[in-house]
């Protein structure tokens, strides 16, 4: 009865630590919840970036949310909507698909 509260308690604290990685989606992570954006990343990476998945918002998840897949390591990276240059690619992005 003990030791499975312990492994409970530590799943808990080891996906808590997980989460709080910058820019980190939590779906990556294997862990499903309504948005997949934890927290977002605002330096301009574009150089790191191969593929970009944009993600309205919905019924969800209140907010867009724009998920980078990055070159090297195929890690995925939430990146900033707000920001300057996030803006401008998903605007290119979106010029390009008409």
């Amino acid at each position: 009865m003990m030791s499975s509260r312990v492994f409970a308690a530590s799943i808990v604290v080891l996906l808590a630590l997980l989460a709080t990685s910058e820019g980190m989606s939590l779906r990556s992570l294997g862990v499903e919840l309504h948005c997949r954006c934890i927290q977002t990343e605002s330096r301009d990476i574009r150089s790191l970036i191969s593929t970009v998945e944009l993600i309205p918002a919905n019924s969800h998840c209140d907010d867009t949310e724009i998920i980078a897949t990055l070159k090297k390591t195929s890690q995925k990276v939430c990146l900033n909507p707000k920001v300057h240059w996030v803006k401008r690619m998903i605007k290119r992005f979106m010029s390009n698909r008409r």
